[in-house]
């Protein structure tokens, strides 16, 4: 499974996808955290805060962690070397962990250099320090889970077909209906007796509650359950194949 990692990873950054994704992230990021005038830019706020940041970051992944995870098990089934990768003397298990650890690892990657918006911020503030540095550390908890959702979904949708913007499309219309689907299903009038437990199921309640600072339990588990419950979903994709 280590070997499988270390050469996704070596795979990414080996073309131009790793570059462009961690380029595209950061680029936009920029943009919007300190040229771009409006709500999102944090010099034209007036407060030392990185709330922007982890607001339009989940919307950027929507699109750029598909882009990620598109080609992982979609590119092996159109070229025939996912025949060779079961052959080896791996689990299916193992070959999707592989996968999915390498694409977080592209994710977190790309998330690293936004420290450097940490110790802006941090500057920024009056007196030097003056930042709620517990919210902020939740939300960057929060926004590692929730990319691990979107990769584990990703990856699934990778293992339906082997063409890859088919893979692409429907990672980003699941990932959506997970972060906000569920609230836009809550606010329905005739679903609205069952509003409370439709919004326990989306991602962005247990993003939010994250990034308050307290990282609870209730939340870990409910990331960490629909992750498993992807991945198991891909593994069994996987193990069709040698039915």
């Amino acid at each position: 499974m280590v070997a499988l990692w270390k050469r996704e990873v070596m795979a990414f950054f080996s073309s131009v996808t790793g570059y462009l994704v961690a380029g595209v992230f950061l680029l936009m990021t920029a943009l919007f955290l300190w040229i771009i005038p409006g709500n999102l830019n944090i010099p034209f706020g007036g407060y030392a805060t990185l709330d922007s940041l982890f607001w339009i970051a989940p919307w950027l992944y929507l699109f750029l962690v598909p882009a990620v995870t598109m080609r992982l098990l979609a590119d092996e089934k159109r070229s025939g070397t996912i025949e060779l990768l079961l052959t080896n003397p791996i689990t299916d298990w193992q070959l999707v962990f592989g996968k999915y650890l390498a694409g977080v690892t592209l994710v977190v990657i790309s998330l690293l250099p936004t420290l450097v918006y940490f110790y802006s911020v941090n500057q920024l503030s009056q007196p030097v320090g003056n930042i709620d540095h517990g919210a902020i550390w939740g939300s960057y908890i929060g926004l590692v889970l929730l990319a691990g959702v979107y990769v584990a979904i990703g990856l699934f949708a990778s293992s339906l077909t082997d063409n890859q913007i088919v893979a692409f499309v429907l990672a980003v219309v699941v990932c959506y209906f997970f972060y906000s689907g569920f609230q836009a299903l809550a606010a329905m009038p005739a679903l609205r007796f069952m509003s409370a437990f439709l919004v326990t199921l989306g991602i962005d309640e247990h993003y939010q509650s994250i990034s308050r600072g307290v990282v609870d339990s209730r939340d870990l588990f409910y990331f960490a359950g629909v992750i498993i419950f992807f991945l198991a979903l891909t593994r069994t994709v996987i193990g069709t194949r040698k039915w």
